[in-house]
């Protein structure tokens, strides 16, 4: 299969937890996984203890999307699948990636939250932030963390489909009421499933 992913990982500790340290991505623990797959028009959302079933998905995309993944997402996620036994199977930095908040970065609009370009470019703000994912797990709140990480999955994939589409999005300035529509001319394109 020739599938394209967009996902999001929610952890159950971060680098500021006074056991783990920063970079430490050795002792970060998945608490879920959010993933929507375009070959199968659908979204999934998985546990730790589900990353087999989860590695499947991940075996069969040629492309992943995320947000500010290439610096936190993938490094957790190599790790577990490096822990499997057919480990040299999976490598997620050998899939083609696109991560948006590189994408920006790279064109010198500077670093911006995904609810300030969500909001700007889809009229969505995002309910949660990232730090409150450990608080939620370590309050067996499986089912609301669930709900959250997958609402990022769908913001991405919504942002990822007018990075395609139009080959820019609108990004807000920081410190400013500015808002520049950045174009992407290298925009990386590949035909949905």
């Amino acid at each position: 299969m020739n599938d394209t992913l967009v996902f999001d990982i929610e952890t159950q500790n971060f680098f500021t937890d006074l056991d783990v340290g920063w970079n430490n991505f050795p002792a970060l623990k998945i608490s879920v996984v959010g993933i929507y797959s375009y070959a199968k028009d659908a979204f999934f959302c998985f546990e730790e203890h589900e990353t087999e079933q989860m590695a499947e998905l991940f075996r069969g995309a040629s492309r992943l999307v995320g947000f500010a993944s290439n610096r936190y997402d993938i490094p957790v996620l190599n790790l577990y699948f490096q822990k499997m036994k057919d480990r040299d199977a999976l490598n997620l930095w050998m899939k083609d990636r696109v991560d948006l908040l590189e994408e920006i970065e790279k064109v010198g609009a500077g670093r911006i939250s995904l609810s300030r370009l969500a909001e700007a470019n889809l009229g969505v703000k995002k309910d949660h932030h990232g730090s409150e994912a450990p608080g939620m797990y370590e309050r067996g709140e499986i089912d609301a963390l669930k709900e959250y990480c997958l609402a990022d999955v769908r913001i991405t994939k919504d942002l990822y489909d007018l990075y395609l589409r139009d080959r820019a999005l609108l990004v807000p300035q920081k410190g400013a009421a500015e808002t520049l529509r950045v174009a992407f001319a290298q925009a990386k394109l590949i035909a949905k499933l």
